[in-house]
Parts: structure tokens; C-alpha cells; sequence
């Protein structure tokens, strides 16, 4: 049994279909097929249930399929060790932002590496915190800018940066744009605009507007700051943005008020997985971000 073949293995576990395995991989269903039941003769076992419907792993399928996962692994980051010993300048590092702060607060670190290492290529994934959670434990993405420094996945290790309070910014004909400072019980009858489920700042703003007894009625969700601010400016609702971002938005008639006791803040951290290999990419992107913050 050799490496293609694992490979072969996992993709058809994957996709249950020796079809759309084939296509994925870009060969033959016949040779896929003959893979797989090469793979049984030399185990001698079954590893999938083969019913007129549906492909089916068996449960030595499903023993196989965990080692198959591990070995591509270490063979993985066998290949990358090797060929950051061969070529330290060159490279690949896939980043995951969140994109209502990303701009904002990690443009300068991005630039910087860039200048460092002209020739690596840089993939920016512009997804929520916990879907770059999940991209990482996942080997989707090498590294990911957060929104919240707390996480139960002791896989994953997690650098904070700092903390910015959320304020509210309204349309100062709202009557809170009168206020000098805000409560959240007092956004209890207020529409809001709203981060998408995907964010961690979705939940730690539900979670505080139960707090105070109420659950809040959402205009719309957005993942872009732009639309967050028109929104606002157009009196479709208030929000709550990092104050670092609310100090810049252009319109005079947006105000922007903050919390009496900062209830929500918005934890910024760099997060990546702890028990696999590095590439040398993702070391120096890490170590700058350790440096610059």
C-alpha cells in the first residue's frame, strides 16, 4: 500500500462516491475502483458497503480511514520540512480575517511580512472567527487573525493583541445620540444591525442583550463595516462597532457613544494549530505578529 493509494482511500470516504472521488482527483473511476479493491485483497477486509444507493464506510473502513488521515499527515509534513530546507525564501500562507477588522487592524502586518518576504504567496480567506477556527483545525488555513482570544480547542494556540470596547454609533437624530454614555438595557427596543452568525461577535452581543433581560430584533446581518456605517446612516437601525473603527467613520451625523460599563470588547489574537508542522512561512508570519503587537 502506497501513498496514492491512501489518497485514493480518503477522497473516496470522503465523497461516499467512487464518482465524484474520480473527478476530484482527476482520474479514472476505474482506477479508482481498482485502488479500493486492491486495497481490501491486500487487508482483507471490506472497507466500504457498496449498496445500490449509497457508498457506505464498514467499520474496518472507518479504522482505516483514521490511520489513512494520520499517515497523509505526517507525510505532508514531511514534504514541507523538506522543501523549507531546500528553499527558505519561498513559500505559501494561507491567513484567515475576519473582514469587518481586517483592513483595519492587520493591514500593517501583512505589509510588513510582505516586504520581509517578497516571494511568498499570501491567500487571504475573509471568513468569521469560528469558521477560521474550523479552517485551521482542518489544515484549510495556516494561521488566522481572531475576534476573540478565548477558545475550548486545546489544539489550537492562540496569541492575544489587544482589546477594543465596542461603542454604539447612531444617527444623531436618534434620541440616544444624545446620550454622553449608553447601557445595553437601554437598546432593549432598538433594531439592530448585526454581525453574521459566523462571529464571535454575534454571540458575546446576544449573550449581553440577555443578559439584560431581552433579546434584540435584527435588522440585518452584514460582515462588512461599510454597510454597517451606511446602514446606520441611513436610520435602518444603530450598531455597535470597535471604537477603533467608530473613531473613523467620515459621516458627521453618525455619533458614536459608549458603554458605562464595556460590556462587549472586541479581543484581537492570532490563533494556529499546535500539533502539526509549520512551514517556515507561517513561523516568520507568526514571530512578526508577536514583534509588532
Amino acid at each position: 500500500m502506497d501513498i496514492r493509494q491512501l489518497e485514493y482511500f480518503v477522497e473516496v470516504a470522503k465523497q461516499l462516491s467512487f464518482t465524484k472521488a474520480a473527478a476530484v482527483l482527476h482520474v479514472s473511476q476505474p482506477s479508482i475502483s481498482k485502488t479500493i479493491q486492491q486495497i481490501e485483497a491486500e487487508l482483507g477486509v471490506p472497507l466500504f458497503y457498496r449498496s445500490s444507493k449509497q457508498l457506505e464506510l464498514t467499520d474496518a473502513g472507518q479504522a482505516v480511514l483514521v490511520n489513512a488521515l494520520q499517515v497523509l499527515s505526517a507525510f505532508k509534513n514531511m514534504r514541507s520540512e523538506l522543501s523549507d530546507l531546500m528553499d527558505l525564501k519561498k513559500g505559501r500562507i494561507r491567513i484567515g480575517i475576519p473582514p469587518i477588522i481586517g483592513a483595519e487592524f492587520f493591514s500593517k502586518l501583512i505589509s510588513v511580512y510582505k516586504e520581509q518576504h517578497p516571494y511568498v504567496e499570501i491567500l487571504l480567506s475573509e471568513v468569521g472567527t469560528k469558521r477560521i477556527r474550523q479552517d485551521i483545525e482542518a489544515g484549510e488555513l495556516d494561521v488566522g487573525l481572531v475576534c476573540s482570544i478565548h477558545s475550548t480547542n486545546e489544539n489550537l494556540q492562540v496569541i492575544p493583541f489587544l482589546k477594543d470596547p465596542l461603542q454604539l454609533i447612531v444617527h444623531d437624530s436618534h434620541p440616544l445620540a444624545q446620550q454622553s454614555s449608553i447601557t445595553m438595557a437601554q437598546l432593549q427596543h432598538e433594531t439592530f444591525i448585526m454581525y453574521r452568525k459566523d462571529f464571535v461577535l454575534y454571540d458575546r452581543i446576544i449573550e449581553e442583550c440577555t443578559k439584560n433581560g431581552f433579546f434584540p430584533t435584527i435588522a440585518c446581518e452584514t460582515t462588512q463595516k461599510d454597510l454597517f456605517i451606511e446602514l446606520v446612516h441611513a436610520k435602518v437601525g444603530i450598531a455597535l462597532l470597535p471604537a477603533k473603527i467608530a473613531a473613523k467613520i467620515p459621516y458627521p451625523d453618525i455619533k458614536r457613544i459608549s458603554f458605562e460599563q464595556q460590556p462587549v470588547r472586541l479581543e484581537l489574537g492570532i490563533t494556529w494549530k499546535t500539533n502539526k508542522y509549520l512551514p517556515f512561512a507561517v513561523r516568520e508570519f507568526i514571530e512578526l505578529a508577536k514583534n509588532l503587537y
